[in-house]
């Protein structure tokens, strides 16, 4: 009997490992001489192209850039090897770079003057703050890239926490309101896509709602769906400035790592919201998540392989530890196997310019 595949998945069906088990064992004369070779198929890379199940290629990619006031700027960020705060100009340029090297999407990050910040998070309402300043000359200069930007006030705040804070507590209702008013800020600097990644009940359907009422229907929702109090943050911490105003943590918003089933509920809501992509973060440490997520709802879903997966891979490279781009690479090819449409990754040019050259 030949069991099908799923149609929408080249995975071998549940049932067929056990079948196999179950396969009478070969005569001892015949176990020198295998009816099934499985490295015929792996004996040159023709053939193991021709077989090959999951392909990464730049469409891919999102491109995380972080940006900063000043010009011609390009300070390092030490915790993340190869990765710099860009000033608008710099920024600029990097968005050229990605658009020619074939990468649909850039997802911008402010490192805010600790000056402006305050508990409130009001400067992510000025609608000549730096994310909005960046945006409209990137769109400016390079029309046919899309720009994803984050809402969440964490950047913007004292107090380093995504919402509104009364004590200890973080407001939700509250925070949600001040959302809406930023993602409608970035809406109207020329952001493509919104990306929600407080984690505070009923964002989306909030933001979708306020999207609509101004006219910004075709403004996308990309969801941080399920999105981890994870330990892996700490990097991105130094590169916008929260690692050192943050207060406490944030495990009464974000997900508890010990959690699945939790997390198909949180993209459940997500989607009957009005999300139009889901996102799982972190990445490598969830491919389990990635991968129900996808199973569960065949919505476009997306990773992020975040600056703890990125410091790891490029730190250990730099000791020589392990093949730094041979791990960047399987490192994506997982994300694709799990069932990811798109990663966030801090090696996308680094990536697009490697499967560019072969």
């Amino acid at each position: 009997m030949i069991w099908p595949l799923n149609p929408k998945s080249k995975r071998l069906p549940r049932a067929l490992p056990g079948l196999l088990a179950l396969a009478p064992e070969a005569p001892a004369h015949e176990k020198h001489d295998p009816a099934v070779r499985m490295r015929r198929n792996r004996k040159a890379e023709w053939t193991r192209r021709l077989v090959r199940e999951h392909v990464l290629t730049a469409d891919d990619l999102i491109w995380p850039i972080f940006v900063r006031e000043g010009v011609k700027q390009h300070e390092p960020v030490a915790s993340m090897p190869g990765v710099e705060r860009l000033s608008i100009d710099a920024a600029v340029e990097s968005a050229r770079e990605a658009h020619e090297l074939g990468v649909p999407a850039i997802a911008l990050f402010p490192y805010t003057d600790p000056g402006l910040r305050n508990a409130t998070g009001s400067e992510a309402l000025n609608p000549d703050n730096l994310i909005c300043r960046a945006v409209r000359a990137i769109k400016d200069t390079t029309p046919g890239l899309g720009i994803i930007t984050d809402v969440a006030l964490d950047p913007y705040t004292s107090h380093g926490h995504d919402g509104l804070m009364r004590g200890e507590e973080i407001l939700n209702d509250e925070t949600v309101e001040v959302l809406v008013q930023q993602a409608l800020n970035q809406a109207r600097a020329g952001a493509d896509m919104i990306a929600p990644s407080d984690m505070m009940d009923g964002r989306v359907r909030a933001i979708r709602s306020g999207l609509d009422a101004e006219g910004y229907q075709q403004v996308q929702i990309l969801a941080y769906a399920a999105k981890y109090a994870s330990a892996f943050y700490g990097p991105f911490r130094d590169a916008v400035g929260t690692s050192k105003t943050l207060t406490g943590d944030k495990r009464t918003y974000q997900m508890d790592p010990a959690n699945t089933n939790e997390a198909l509920r949180e993209v459940a809501l997500d989607i009957a919201e009005g999300a139009d992509i889901v996102m799982v973060k972190p990445g490598l440490p969830y491919l389990d998540i990635i991968w129900r997520v996808k199973e569960s709802f065949g919505l476009p879903t997306f990773a992020y392989q975040v600056s703890g997966e990125y410091a790891m891979i490029e730190g250990a490279a730099q000791n020589g530890w392990l093949d730094g781009d041979k791990a960047m690479m399987e490192s994506l090819l997982a994300f694709k196997r799990a069932g990811a449409d798109a990663v966030l990754t801090y090696f996308a040019p680094r990536v697009a310019r490697a499967l560019r050259g072969g």
